[in-house]
């Protein structure tokens, strides 16, 4: 028999709660547990043991383990009389115990059957294993140490309104496996990204999130403003420039894991706040971006998840093993185009064409606008394995050198996988005059949106360098097989409720 409460649909309302009778009858039962002069809310808990440590503890040979101490919420439980079987969520993952009156006493026996899902508890006493063979906690004492007020959503059914899903993440982590398990995931994926650039003698930094010119991308800022300082700033767009300035100041190798902000779109794979590695290292170019890049792929298969083959949710395989394609921008444009003279088309002709792809296209774009967004909507979607599409188009990356083949192009690359950009990487513009010339052309005469600051940094001479990007949201969702880059952030950006309620 399951002490599980009757399913009902969470308020969201804080004025809804009194009357909600669920509520009421935790209050209730909070209470009386005051009156009694028990502790509902403990400020420790010993716990001597996690779910996951627990095994390595239990000896095959003598069916037994030592005494331990563990503690998690109430996710399970089963009151069968003058017993019952409880099952903890901790960090890990769950433990059973065994809860008997004729172990822990009458008196906390009948108090320890007023306990609901949800609360935290700790338990001590030796292992077991069941019939059923499962190592268990026989329980010595049980303590209430944390009393839930809500009840907690219905155990199979979960949550399934999206919105709850990404506004009650804690909910969400409380009753889907699949969601702790990518967000833990994410934590170990950023270490041993860390620990791959440490390896290599790499030198983790911090830059400004507050700049007074928002460079390193094309995409519209955040402004906010220093009362102290009496000026305006914007919230960085990418982390590129401080990085390069630290080249210029004699750190050859640098890398930064940090938050930006684009005040753009929100979509399953877009999000206003995200979060990216960079990386520069001087004497190196964008061939050298390739390998780092994917040594890091490697690593991350080999220690975290066993495996070079990641599954999307379409059943397709994706496989980081063995070579992975390289191809020209232009060259997969005139195939999918199936135009040889695009490149040497005007404007309205590839407009026209374009169009009749069934691209919706911006009448304001400019030349190569079209062009990207051929790319973008008809040939990204479909590099599903490894690809490293490379000589862009100059005006789509000022920051990159010049290919000495191509001047029209620059040394760069994008890494494609599962339909999407994975990690940009580029040859670094080191001229100073060059690179203000690109500059002053991106920036169309409007002489405040140029970074001046950084380009004097680069006439005091920067070393030759290669550079890479990587949205390490986009990185966890293609690793961990989901289609929406809100499944891979703890707490993505979301419009405010009418109440004002997050």
């Amino acid at each position: 028999m399951s002490t599980t409460e009757p399913s009902t649909s969470q308020p969201t309302d804080p004025q809804e709660d009194n009357s909600h009778d669920l509520y009421a009858v935790r209050m209730e039962k909070l209470s009386k547990l005051i009156e009694a002069g028990s502790n509902p809310f403990f400020a420790n808990c010993e716990q001597s043991h996690t779910s996951a440590q627990i095994p390595a503890l239990f000896d095959e040979s003598t069916e037994s383990g030592p005494e331990v101490s563990v503690a998690g919420r109430i996710v399970v439980f089963r009151l069968m009389g003058k017993a019952t079987f409880i099952k903890l969520l901790d960090r890990d993952g769950r433990i059973q115990c065994y809860v008997r009156q004729d172990e822990i006493g009458e008196e906390a026996y009948s108090a320890f059957k007023r306990f609901d899902l949800g609360d935290f508890v700790g338990v001590s006493g030796p292992l077991f294993k069941t019939k059923a063979g499962e190592i268990t906690v026989r329980a010595k004492s049980i303590t209430l140490v944390s009393k839930s007020m809500r009840p907690l959503p219905e155990k199979w059914h979960g949550l399934a309104d999206e919105d709850q899903i990404y506004r009650q993440r804690y909910l969400d982590l409380i009753v889907n496996d699949r969601s702790r398990s990518i967000l833990q995931s994410r934590s170990r994926i950023v270490r041993e990204i860390r620990e791959h650039f440490w390896s290599r003698e790499f030198l983790e930094v911090e830059t400004p999130v507050f700049q007074t010119v928002a460079g390193g991308a094309a995409a519209r800022p955040f402004l906010t403003r220093s009362n102290a300082l009496n000026c305006d700033f914007s919230l960085r767009i990418a982390l590129e420039l401080p990085l390069k300035r630290l080249l210029v100041g004699g750190f050859d190798r640098v890398f930064e894991i940090g938050k930006v902000f684009r005040n753009e779109g929100i979509s399953r794979r877009h999000s206003p706040e995200f979060t990216m590695l960079e990386v520069y290292q001087a004497y190196s170019d964008y061939r050298g971006m390739m390998d780092l890049f994917r040594s890091m792929i490697h690593r991350i298969c080999e220690n975290l998840l066993g495996t070079y083959d990641i599954q999307r949710p379409d059943g397709d395989m994706i496989h980081l093993s063995g070579a992975w394609t390289e191809a020209r921008y232009k060259d997969l444009i005139l195939d999918k185009t199936q135009d040889p003279d695009w490149f040497s088309r005007s404007r309205e002709e590839k407009f026209k064409r374009a169009t009749a792809l069934g691209i919706e296209v911006d009448p304001a774009s400019e030349d190569f606008e079209i062009t990207n967004d051929v790319f973008g909507k008809l040939i990204e979607p479909t590099l599903i394995q490894p690809t490293f599409v490379t000589h862009l188009p100059k005006e789509l990356v000022p920051l990159a050198k010049l290919s000495p083949n191509d001047p029209s192009t620059v040394e760069v690359f994008e890494l494609c996988i599962n339909g999407q950009e994975i990690a940009p990487a580029y040859s670094e513009q080191n001229d100073p005059i060059a690179q203000r010339e690109a500059f002053e052309k991106q920036a169309g005469g409007e002489i405040q949106k140029i970074d001046h600051d950084f380009l004097t940094a680069l006439e005091h001479g920067m070393p030759p360098a290669g550079g890479m990007g990587v949205g390490i949201d986009r990185l966890v969702m293609m690793l961990m097989g989901t289609q929406n880059l809100r499944d891979t952030i703890l707490f993505p950006t979301l419009k405010p409720r009418a109440s004002g309620d997050l």
